[in-house]
């Protein structure tokens, strides 16, 4: 409940990550989004849909905003948000950063993804080089925001300030157990949702011997090896929020074979629906899945996952639905700094002089 002070809040929120592009990112913020609108906040997302993009080298699908600077400097002054939260550290993150800090707006920022490991995992960076960049971009702001506290901890270790967390949810009428079996090949079967990139580590789930049958729903720039390498391997492409449901209630054990996922959220996705877990113990599913007996974590996911067909699915439901999106915006909100009308009115004079 919002106080007086706190009405007609207008919030933005500065994204290089934005739809059609579907991942865990892009989900967080659009159910962000529509859990403030629920609670009577007036949001506005900036994004690559507003702009000429260019397609990220080796990510086609992640369109790049390059040159917007003063368009974003625009749609900031004219909308003079009272809260500025800036999502991600690309060219649209960078222009809002820069925009901010020169006209003397405090902001906040969000630790989505394990980017130096990513980038060591694709192009061979050293992990300081790109940690060195995200110091010197999240160092300014009011909070930077991590989804558990491993990740937290991780980037206290690496000299990030102000580290706070901001946790993840699930749509518990969506997923949940039912009796659709969309997946009709031998049983048990074993499944990995998300995008299919090196750094998701996918194949090392592909490369396991394993009974009855393998499933993969996602896309990206790794599947067409995939394919070619792993003919027996059953292929689904990406698929909307029913159609997931219906495929994770449909499988044995959803197998996550990342080590550099910051959090997971197919994890919770595939317990809310009643689907045991296998996963390496490492960031994302040891604070995911804690001690509840979700899931199995070992350093060999082979037995990870044979161990969670013994997993009892309403354990794995159970444990999901600690999970809610009202609870992670709200504890989203509490993180933002939020400028009234005189202060906005007060550094937009300063600015001018």
């Amino acid at each position: 409940m919002k106080n007086k002070e706190e009405e007609n809040v207008k919030i933005m929120i500065v994204t290089d990550a934005w739809q059609p592009q579907v991942n865990g990112v892009v989900r967080t913020l659009k159910t962000t989004r529509r859990e403030l609108v629920n609670m009577g906040y007036e949001v506005d997302v900036l994004s690559p849909l507003e702009f000429r993009t260019l397609p990220c080298p080796t990510y086609p699908e992640i369109k790049l905003s390059l040159l917007a600077g003063k368009a974003v400097e625009k749609r900031i002054r004219e909308y003079a948000p009272n809260a500025l939260h800036i999502a991600t550290e690309g060219p649209l993150g960078l222009a809002a950063r820069r925009y901010a800090l020169k006209n003397g707006l405090l902001y906040t920022t969000a630790y989505h993804t394990r980017f130096p490991e990513y980038v060591k995992a694709r192009f061979g960076i050293p992990l300081s080089w790109t940690y060195t960049f995200l110091r010197w971009f999240h160092g300014p702001a009011r909070a930077v925001m991590a989804p558990t506290p491993k990740v937290k901890a991780d980037l206290e270790a690496n000299g990030f300030k102000n580290v706070v967390l901001w946790s993840r949810g699930v749509d518990l009428e969506v997923f949940a157990p039912q009796g659709v079996k969309r997946l009709n090949t031998a049983h048990p079967i074993f499944l990995y949702v998300g995008r299919v990139a090196v750094e998701k580590n996918v194949e090392a789930f592909l490369e396991l011997d394993l009974p009855g049958s393998k499933w993969v729903a996602g896309d990206g720039p790794a599947l067409a090896g995939l394919r070619e390498k792993f003919p027996e391997v059953n292929y689904l492409g990406v698929l909307n929020q029913q159609e997931l449901a219906e495929v994770y209630a449909s499988a044995d054990v959803f197998v996550f074979p990342s080590k550099t996922d910051t959090f997971g959220l197919v994890l919770l996705e595939a317990m809310a629906c009643g689907l045991p877990v296998a996963a390496y113990p490492v960031t994302g599913p040891i604070d995911v899945l804690v001690d509840s007996k979700a899931g199995v974590m070992n350093d060999d996911l082979r037995t990870a996952c044979m161990e969670a067909l013994n997993v009892d699915r309403a354990t794995a439901r159970t444990h999901a639905e600690k999970y809610s999106w009202r609870a992670a915006t709200e504890q989203f909100i509490s993180h933002l700094h939020i400028s009234y009308q005189s202060e906005i009115e007060n550094a937009a004079a300063e600015a001018a002089v």
